[in-house]
């Protein structure tokens, strides 16, 4: 059902079906249990494909009709340069129970799973935005034949996705939970004011781009904790400033910033049309391509500047 036709040679093992001890090997049990159940179809790893010509023989001997085969290849997973089988003693990603330590919601898990499981559900997905993963049809011969490769930065921009498409109520019930297990100090700092955290998670959510910052439950107090004054004014911080690094030169941006441009009131464009005026005011360049055709002219662009108020509002010099 996923490799197509496939030959064999016909089987001819004198195979053991009842051991010694009177109970059945696999082979025999498989066959009369599939009967039984009526199964249809067999789903199994491609570590049995060896053994189908067996399996055949013996429906064949027992004269009933034998269900459709899938035998499905392994993840891979890449080390080194080279491919090998993703391993449930060596590799920690193999468990769930790592998913849930790291806090990745387990329907980020599924949709990534069904990503390399068949290869139309990324395009189902993107006409299908709001839809359940239950209504995309499971294909067995858009399966691959050979083994996926586990991809966990794909894992995490697909979990980005799905939390991004959560509302902030849900977010802060999914959040809360996975600390009430795992970060005590999440829990307390989402439960202290949970009015306050609703409002946090809810920045830039539900819109036609949402955001997509947090990843899995792990991260999620190093990209909040900054919004929360007894956090910041707790932490230490002196950190770099990229490419504006002179403490004067920071200074007189951050005085100027605050003196004439600084309004809680301003929406997103307004806020950066002004860091362009102060960008100008203070010799650099109002557009990042005006520096780069002529950088001689400027002490810097525009990004210099607000990568400045960022650093010095979040201690983060990018969004992420």
């Amino acid at each position: 059902m996923i490799k197509g036709n496939i030959d064999f040679p016909e089987n001819d093992q004198d195979i053991v079906i009842i051991k010694s001890d009177g109970l059945p090997t696999y082979h025999f049990a498989h066959v009369v249990d599939d009967y039984l159940m009526r199964t249809t179809h067999v789903i199994r790893g491609d570590e049995w494909l060896s053994s189908l010509p067996v399996h055949l023989e013996l429906f064949r001997a027992l004269g009933v009709k034998p269900p459709k085969y899938a035998h499905i290849a392994p993840i891979m997973k890449e080390e080194n340069g080279a491919k090998r089988k993703l391993s449930k003693r060596k590799d920690p990603e193999a468990a769930v129970e790592y998913y849930s330590k790291e806090g990745i919601p387990a329907d980020a898990a599924k949709e990534y799973l069904l990503n390399i499981a068949n290869s139309n559900f990324e395009q189902w997905r993107r006409q299908n935005k709001e839809n359940s993963i239950d209504d995309f049809e499971l294909q067995l011969n858009k399966m691959s034949v050979s083994g996926a490769l586990f991809d966990m930065v794909k894992l995490l921009d697909i979990s980005k996705t799905v939390i991004s498409r959560h509302d902030k109520e849900k977010v802060y019930d999914m959040a809360n939970s996975w600390a009430n297990e795992y970060d005590p100090d999440l829990k307390k700092l989402l439960e202290d004011d949970k009015e306050y955290s609703l409002k946090v998670l809810g920045i830039e959510r539900g819109n036609e781009k949402p955001r997509k910052d947090i990843a899995k439950w792990s991260d999620l107090k190093e990209n909040i904790e900054y919004m929360y004054d007894n956090r910041f004014l707790d932490k230490d911080i002196s950190y770099e400033y990229q490419n504006i690094n002179d403490k004067e030169e920071i200074k007189k941006i951050l005085t100027l910033y605050l003196e004439k441009y600084f309004n809680i009131a301003d929406d997103k464009q307004t806020w950066f049309n002004k860091m362009k005026d102060l960008a100008e005011e203070m010799g650099y360049a109002r557009e990042v391509k005006e520096y780069k055709q002529n950088p001689e002219n400027y002490k810097g662009h525009v990004g210099d500047i607000s990568t400045v108020i960022r650093i010095s509002l979040t201690r983060k010099s990018k969004y992420t």
